[in-house]
């Protein structure tokens, strides 16, 4: 793969409570998409494959929901990675294009969600995480929901190990909700005190997880069009273009299961391999991004995503909390959306949700919440059992 490629049209609903909003994905899926194809001024007859992702739903799902931008016989790619089920339909959207195979692909996710903790659809197989949980059970004793008892012993054991504190993951609860108070996108608009954070409902208690440091059930799409060089400039898209320097997804090592670590069980040796080959391709260092939007399903998740990103040293997470290092006048600013705590978690959306907050950064057009200066921006998205995609961008004309 030689070719470049580019973002050049984003979109997004609002994410919305499940219930809360008459809607169905078909309708989520053509105002996300819509916008998308606004934002690139082209056509849904230019788009030549759309990849389109979604965790709870019926087969063709993905079908249905384009069919709501056209019916032009185009390929229909439906995607399912979990959690990273939206960067994972951006990736073969990116992977397609820079290939040469096509020159204008549509990357779409969306997810209509029940409400609370989520559960299990198939009771008579076996369980895709089922060798994850077996293994983390091992070091921690096994508790419920699983999602937040994996990533809450994951920041047990930091604390263990490295001396970070409750109220260290709490800020980052904090910081999170305190950024989407400036995004009509997000679930959530309220800012919190830290006492508030940490008074919330208890969710696990060993790590001091309260339900205000975890991502929410939510419904809603994103979508984004990613072209060739060759379009960029048959349109004239040079403008508003967003260039992907660097893309790579990794999936579960044997080191995620033989480090005897619950850090990477909950893929942070996934993290820091793609981040590696994501910084290789664009040849850039952690110092160079100005903007992240990471996967903070939980505060734990967050902090530790941090170093295997190489923000800081392994350990030094919590250093960079306290010294306001991931907000506004920090060294970088990570989750300005107010991240999937606060923004909300559709899990076919959220990598998308991504791309589309990182887009509007480096074109100047995210309002209150613009990063000064954002030249180069880096996305993390992970998905248990497992799968993670980092993407790096920056303009076209830089």
């Amino acid at each position: 793969m030689s070719g470049k490629t580019y973002v050049v049209g984003v979109g997004m609903t609002k994410f919305e409570k499940p219930g809360s909003r008459e809607w169905d994905y078909p309708d989520m899926a053509r105002e996300a998409g819509t916008k998308a194809l606004e934002d690139a001024g082209i056509s849904y007859d230019e788009v030549e494959q759309a990849y389109v992702g979604y965790v709870y739903g019926e087969s063709t799902s993905g079908q249905r929901a384009v069919y709501e931008l056209g019916l032009t016989g185009i390929p229909v790619i439906n995607v399912n990675n979990n959690c990273s089920t939206g960067s994972t339909a951006l990736f073969l959207a990116n992977q397609a294009v820079r290939s040469g195979v096509v020159d204008c692909a549509l990357a779409l996710g969306f997810e209509k969600m029940k409400a609370g903790s989520l559960t299990t659809t198939y009771d008579d197989r076996e369980q895709p995480m089922t060798k994850h949980v077996v293994a983390l059970s091992e070091m921690r004793e096994l508790t419920f929901p699983l999602a937040p008892w994996m990533f809450g012993a994951a920041g047990v054991e930091h604390m263990e190990k490295y001396g970070s504190t409750p109220e260290q993951f709490a800020k980052i609860g904090q910081k999170n909700h305190r950024h989407s108070v400036n995004n009509p996108y997000a679930q959530f608009q309220d800012e919190y005190t830290l006492e508030e954070i940490q008074a919330s409902k208890m969710i696990y208690e060993p790590l001091g997880l309260t339900r205000l440091q975890c991502s929410p059930t939510s419904d809603g799409s994103g979508a984004a069009i990613i072209v060739s060089e060759r379009f960029v400039e048959h349109h004239d898209l040079g403008e508003q273009a967003i260039e992907i320097v660097g893309q790579a997804m990794v999936t579960d090592m044997t080191s995620t299961f033989e480090n005897n670590s619950a850090a990477a069980v909950v893929g942070v040796e996934m993290t820091r391999e793609a981040a590696r080959k994501v910084y290789e391709q664009a040849g850039i260092t952690p110092d160079e991004i100005d903007v992240i939007e990471l996967h903070d399903c939980f505060s734990a998740n967050e902090l530790l995503t941090y170093e295997a990103l190489g923000l800081c040293p392994g350990g030094d997470g919590g250093k960079l909390v306290d010294a306001g290092d991931t907000t506004y006048g920090g060294r970088w600013v990570v989750n300005p959306s107010g991240g999937l705590i606060s923004k909300g978690h559709p899990l076919g959306a959220t990598g998308l949700a991504q791309c589309s907050e990182l887009t509007w950064q480096l074109r100047g057009e995210a309002d209150k919440r613009q990063v000064d200066g954002a030249k180069i921006a880096l996305q993390h998205n992970i998905g248990l059992g497992g799968a993670v995609v980092v993407t790096a961008y920056q303009p076209a004309n830089r």
